[in-house]
């Protein structure tokens, strides 16, 4: 008896030592692991509407980002959308401009099937959803024009639902906003996500 109660202490021991380490890891890893996701999306923002020189969020219950072009113009907007896939949830950043047609989109998240559902990141398949609006926004397979992933329906389905969803969202909360206009940001210009500039070095 006396044997078995001192195995116990020893791996509650043990236990304690692991869940300190990995708790110690995480809160040391977190504020890097969540820097390098800020940083992605904003490349991600900056590459589905790289017609945006500054981004402003709109913290609505639908949060998306504003973009003005270089004219102070609006150039369209950005926000993420996401559904859950074949594996996992799947979060795709959406580019669309002032008339809510898609500039461009790039999938951010995925854990769907390699060579199969994986292959939603590529190129070949996210480029067909350019220029399209909501209402366009249909696969082949239900007589549209969105060609689905061989093997992957399920995959496709959900990223084509995900953007009709969060087109849908978005232009509902630009509906219930008053105009948005550039001067608007200059009295908040502490909230802008700028474009990052290269420094000297890089430039050299």
């Amino acid at each position: 008896m006396k044997y078995y109660f001192k195995l116990g202490a020893i791996l509650f021991l043990i236990a304690a030592v692991a869940s300190g380490v990995l708790a110690f890891v995480n809160n040391f890893t977190r504020p890097i692991i969540e820097e390098n996701q800020r940083r992605a999306e904003d490349e991600a923002r900056r590459e589905v509407l790289p017609e945006a020189a500054v981004f402003k969020l709109m913290n609505t219950e639908y949060p998306f980002y504003v973009g003005f072009d270089n004219e102070k113009n609006i150039a369209g907007y950005t926000f993420i959308a996401e559904e859950m896939g074949y594996s996992g949830v799947i979060q795709t950043m959406v580019g669309v401009d002032p008339n809510m047609r898609i500039t461009n989109i790039k999938v951010i998240k995925q854990s769907e099937t390699p060579g199969l559902g994986a292959n939603c990141v590529r190129p070949e398949f996210t480029n067909q959803f350019c220029n399209l609006a909501l209402e366009e926004l249909v696969l082949d397979k239900d007589s549209g024009s969105i060609v689905t992933i061989t093997g992957a329906t399920i995959t496709t389905r959900a990223l084509t639902s995900s953007l009709q969803k969060a087109i849908k969202g978005v232009s509902e909360e630009l509906r219930n906003l008053p105009e948005i206009s550039y001067s608007d940001l200059i009295e908040d210009e502490a909230e802008f996500v700028k474009e990052e500039q290269p420094s000297a070095e890089e430039v050299e």
